[in-house]
């Protein structure tokens, strides 16, 4: 049965007390060296009288018995000497006063032998305590790696924990090894593999701050080999003293990647723009589909209907935001954007007022090597459900592009561009759905992006494949990403283009020198031969260009956000728009590749010099 606060405080006051009346037995004993007879006894009866309420009130006062037993350490120490000093006083004073002729030397002994019981008796609690909690736990073995402050602040930390034994330090320091610091003994690292099996370590956590990054990295890589799991810990001084947590155990550092600090916190929350609102998201299973998902989730909308033509991604979402236990609706529905029947029926069906469409194939290999379904999808997808959306007269129409869709040079981008021009020419001829265009760049962490390819290049040992020396790109968060795509449905007057302010490019060389370094490991090339992981250069592939832009032209309208930039670009007419997606159709039906190829040359590799309708007009 768990006791109250309350109780456990009378425990240590009631504690305290019978510790002082031992102490005054056990000081005559000491002092004389035979049991007390009867007349010592009566001698003995106003020395307790005095002793207990002295004792009774120091502990309340220096509020000993509020101290939990695994706080209990140095202040608490000097608060019990002195609750000794003052009832060894308090029992010379009384024996003054009531003539009881005692020896001197109990008054002394009487002060240290209640310190040694009443520390002796919370120590000894604290360890039963402490029993009786692991006696049923299966408790995780720790090897902390570094046996410095930090790595000893851990330990002393870890010593009363009831989940986590610390097991043993490793440190690389030969004058700290066989040393025994704070109850645990100190190995060589070379040593690990035996501790491990000895000990059967759950974890090894790095207690080393002071040590660079890569440093660390390159130990925990050593570490995991071994099938160890590895942590590491940041100085408990920088803990409170320096920036928030989550900054400093960052296995990378974003703005490094980005060359500007996270948009997270300058960007404002979704407004109640989709708040009660029925909102369906194409793409629902792909990395930004999803993450529009769960932050739609906090916007309160009335409900989610979720569409992908992949089974595993709709169930993984699906299954993900319904046992989050919210209570939105969540309808998962498999099927394609190119089928009209069913973008259709779900429309009406769930009355839908905002479509958020995510749904296409992007990466860039692969949609050159399948060039019919690339377009198919991207293209006419996005005409049908445009078109469907139009005649149901949903609120909000958001596109998802992509700056490949700026003066593109591969059939990606061809396909995105051909979608933002559907938009922008549905926009000028509805009345009813306010159409929009959200552009940016890479995504870190996204399904196709360069940083996951890195790291797992970098996991196999390399070789990191680069395209090209010079390549470039925009790299932005998820989260500022789908923020901004959220965003832009609040700001959207109807044929807006959408892009963020994401600084300068990043080169993409600088971003695999720094993920390899990251690791823990060296970057191999001529300056050094010795390193671990070479930066091979493949060539650029088919589709791909050296350096992206996010605008066609230069002309930029602001919006309620400074970060948010409206982009003022051209588009094709209603009648050259018929004409492409004719001829589009055409090219699709007949698989006929050349034609694509003459129709992604005229109307959108050259459009941006000729044939296009300004933005004005």
């Amino acid at each position: 049965m768990s006791l109250s606060r309350r109780q456990k405080r009378s425990i240590l006051l009631w504690l305290d007390c019978l510790c002082a009346v031992l102490a005054l037995g056990i000081a005559v004993v000491l002092v004389t060296g035979h049991l007390p007879d009867a007349a010592t006894l009566r001698k003995m009866i106003p020395l307790g009288a005095a002793i207990l309420p002295v004792a009774a009130c120091m502990t309340v006062y220096l509020g000993l018995h509020r101290v939990k037993l695994n706080a209990y350490q140095l202040p608490s120490l000097l608060s019990s000497s002195a609750i000794g000093a003052a009832i060894g006083f308090a029992a010379f004073t009384a024996g003054g006063i009531s003539h009881a002729t005692l020896p001197l030397g109990v008054f002394p002994v009487l002060s240290m032998v209640f310190m040694i019981l009443t520390v002796g008796s919370r120590l000894l609690l604290r360890s039963l305590l402490i029993w009786i909690y692991r006696r049923k736990q299966v408790r995780k073995r720790v090897l902390i790696y570094g046996a410095g402050q930090t790595g000893q602040q851990l330990a002393a930390a870890l010593a009363t924990d009831t989940e986590i034994v610390p097991v043993a330090f490793v440190d690389d320091n030969p004058t700290l090894q066989s040393l025994t610091i704070g109850g645990l003994v100190v190995y060589a690292q070379q040593l690990i593999p035996e501790l491990v099996a000895r000990h059967k370590i759950d974890r090894v956590v790095l207690a080393m701050p002071s040590v660079s990054r890569s440093v660390q990295q390159r130990i925990a890589t050593r570490l995991r080999a071994m099938g160890c799991e590895v942590h590491a810990l940041p100085s408990f001084a920088d803990l409170v003293g320096k920036d928030e947590l989550i900054r400093q155990i960052e296995p990378m550092e974003l703005s490094d990647l980005l060359g500007r600090t996270g948009l997270e916190h300058e960007l404002p929350g979704i407004s109640d723009a989709y708040a009660g609102r029925n909102i369906l998201v194409t793409g629902a299973g792909g990395s930004i589909g999803s993450e529009i998902c769960r932050q739609l989730l906090s916007a309160r909308p009335a409900s989610l209907i979720l569409l992908d033509h992949s089974e595993p991604s709709l169930y993984a979402i699906s299954r993900e935001l319904q046992d989050g236990g919210t209570p939105i609706p969540i309808t998962p529905v498999l099927g394609s954007v190119c089928e009209a029947g069913l973008i259709r029926h779900v429309l009406a069906t769930h009355r839908v007022d905002v479509v958020l469409h995510a749904a296409a194939y992007k990466h860039v290999p692969m949609v050159e090597a399948n060039v019919i379904e690339g377009m198919r999808n991207n293209v006419l997808g996005t005409k049908t459900l445009a078109d469907e959306a139009r005649a149901a007269q949903v609120e909000r129409f958001i596109l998802i592009s992509t700056d490949k869709a700026v003066r593109p040079v591969g059939v990606m981008g061809c396909s995105k561009r051909l979608a933002e021009m559907i938009v922008q020419d549905l926009a000028t001829r509805s009345s009813s759905t306010a159409f929009s265009i959200v552009r940016f760049g890479n995504v870190l962490g996204s399904s196709g992006s360069v940083i996951p390819l890195f790291q797992d290049q970098i996991a196999r040992g390399g070789p990191v494949t680069l395209t090209h020396d010079d390549v470039t790109r925009y790299f932005m968060t998820l989260s500022e990403a789908v923020r901004l795509v959220l965003l832009a449905g609040t700001f959207t007057r109807g044929g807006d283009v959408f892009v963020l302010d994401m600084g300068a490019p990043v080169p993409i060389r600088k971003v695999a020198q720094q993920m390899i370094e990251a690791a823990g490991y060296t970057v191999r090339d001529a300056r050094n031969p010795r390193g671990d992981i070479e930066i091979v250069v493949t060539g650029l592939r088919p589709g791909e260009k050296l350096h992206e832009e996010l605008l066609i032209g230069s002309d930029m309208l602001t919006t309620p956000h400074p970060k948010i930039l409206r982009a003022q670009e051209g588009h094709l007419s209603e009648l050259q728009m018929a004409s492409v997606l004719q001829s589009l159709r055409r090219a699709i039906d007949t698989r006929d590749l050349e034609a694509l190829s003459n129709l992604n040359r005229r109307w959108v590799e050259n459009a941006h010099r000729a044939g296009v309708v300004s933005a004005s007009t």
